[in-house]
């Protein structure tokens, strides 16, 4: 009887434990806004996908708007999330940090404005918009990154002002073929990001980048093989301007369009000029012309702008080279 007993919990256990675990497999999860998948929400994919998974796990977005205020938690790793469209594939919401916290009634903030805020990392986003569609009442995140490892492949940042945060020191960022877009300050933060082969496009006169990189980083952001584009009517847009001391930004092989201002660089605050590492290489366009650029900003040589490769400002902490 106790043998019997035994036999017939375990059996339980077992079931139980199957039916915890339908997900818990490197199968590809399959969300639809008509219905036609396993989940309507790209969240609740998330939301079933193991801790700490050790292989690939694919949610598979087929083409619709999803109105997502989402979140990738910081326990999720080796998760890709693509797109069946990058242009009709949509992850939208629209906070602007000046909408009100009914707790404490002041506005909410820009880090709080975010459309997708990726905690975790070894994160892939791939063929997917990543949209925040507010009116251009204050700042609205569309990407807020926290996490390192991570990889955008031909997507969409659409936005106006902080359209791209990349939130946290330290960490390492792969932009790749993506379209990026915004007003003010639309690329800033911290982190360690490479552009390759990216459309930047200024839709007011303004600010690119924002970086604050910490002045024991050796690298921010570096823009390569990319192209700057401006709407109709844009005709002074600086390349950055230092959030905080010693922001790091550099611009090599990109073609500049006529938007660009002479002096391709702003200080911000006086005396951010003096910690400011600001460089370009080898660029092309009506905007490239240096004869005009702040004394404070360099041009690169050939054998300085050689070093800069993936590999170099990626392995910091470990071998990372993500393929191009």
């Amino acid at each position: 009887m106790k043998k019997t007993l035994l036999i017939l919990i375990t059996l339980i256990l077992s079931i139980g434990a199957s039916a915890a675990n339908k997900y818990d497999n490197p199968d590809t999860i399959i969300v639809a806004r008509d219905g036609t998948g396993e989940f309507r929400n790209i969240a609740d994919a998330i939301e079933v996908c193991r801790a700490f998974m050790t292989y690939h796990k694919v949610i598979f977005v087929k083409k619709g708007v999803y109105k997502e205020k989402l979140i990738v938690p910081q326990w999720l790793t080796n998760i890709e999330i693509l797109g069946e469209d990058r242009d009709a594939t949509i992850i939208t919401y629209d906070d602007h940090a000046n909408i009100k916290n009914p707790d404490t009634g002041k506005g909410i903030g820009t880090f709080r404005s975010y459309t997708l805020r990726v905690e975790g990392s070894n994160i892939t986003f791939r063929n997917i918009t990543i949209e925040n569609n507010s009116a251009r009442l204050g700042q609205a995140v569309a990407l807020h990154t926290e996490g390192d490892k991570l990889v955008f492949v031909n997507c969409r940042f659409l936005g106006h002002q902080d359209t791209i945060y990349t939130g946290t020191p330290g960490t390492r960022l792969l932009f790749n073929g993506c379209y990026i877009e915004g007003t003010t300050d639309f690329i800033f933060g911290p982190s360690t990001a490479w552009f390759e082969n990216c459309e930047i496009k200024s839709r007011a006169n303004s600010y690119i980048t924002a970086a604050s990189t910490p002045q024991d980083q050796a690298y921010g952001y570096v823009f390569n093989n990319c192209r700057l584009t401006a709407e109709d009517g844009v005709t002074k847009v600086y390349l950055g301007r230092p959030w905080r001391d010693y922001g790091y930004t550099l611009f090599m092989n990109c073609n500049m369009g006529k938007h660009i201002r002479p002096e391709g660089w702003h200080q911000w605050q006086r005396g951010r000029e003096k910690t400011a590492r600001y460089a370009e290489y080898n660029n092309n366009g009506e905007g490239s012309q240096t004869a005009g650029r702040v004394e404070w900003s360099r041009q690169l040589t050939k054998k300085e702008a050689a070093k800069v490769t993936i590999q170099e400002i990626f392995t910091t902490k470990d071998s990372w080279t993500p393929a191009l």
